[in-house]
């Protein structure tokens, strides 16, 4: 499934959400982290990225969103789902 990015704006908090849907491959994170640093040069608001409607991301594209999240006005939210299928993955290969 191709990824789709949604810019959510919360003017009122100064906060910009950007929703990512489907598959998440390293040319995706890379262009998610150019986005999300131009949002935040243009309008100087704290960046979310929301990662809970995604349906996978590759090895290559997670170190560059883990880069991000540990930048000062950067959070990334929505990592659970992929914790928990890394569990259940282990448990059935058991």
């Amino acid at each position: 499934m191709p990824t789709q990015i949604n810019q959510i704006d919360d003017i009122e908090h100064g906060t910009t959400t950007l929703r990512v849907e489907g598959d998440l491959l390293r040319p995706d994170a890379e262009l998610i982290a150019r986005i999300a640093s131009d949002i935040r040069d243009e309008t100087g608001h704290r960046l979310v990225i929301d990662l809970a409607d995604l349906s996978f991301i590759d090895s290559e594209a997670a170190p560059i969103l883990k880069r991000l999240g540990e930048t000062d006005g950067f959070r990334i939210e929505g990592v659970e789902i992929f914790l928990q299928s890394m569990v259940n993955d282990v448990e059935r290969r058991g």
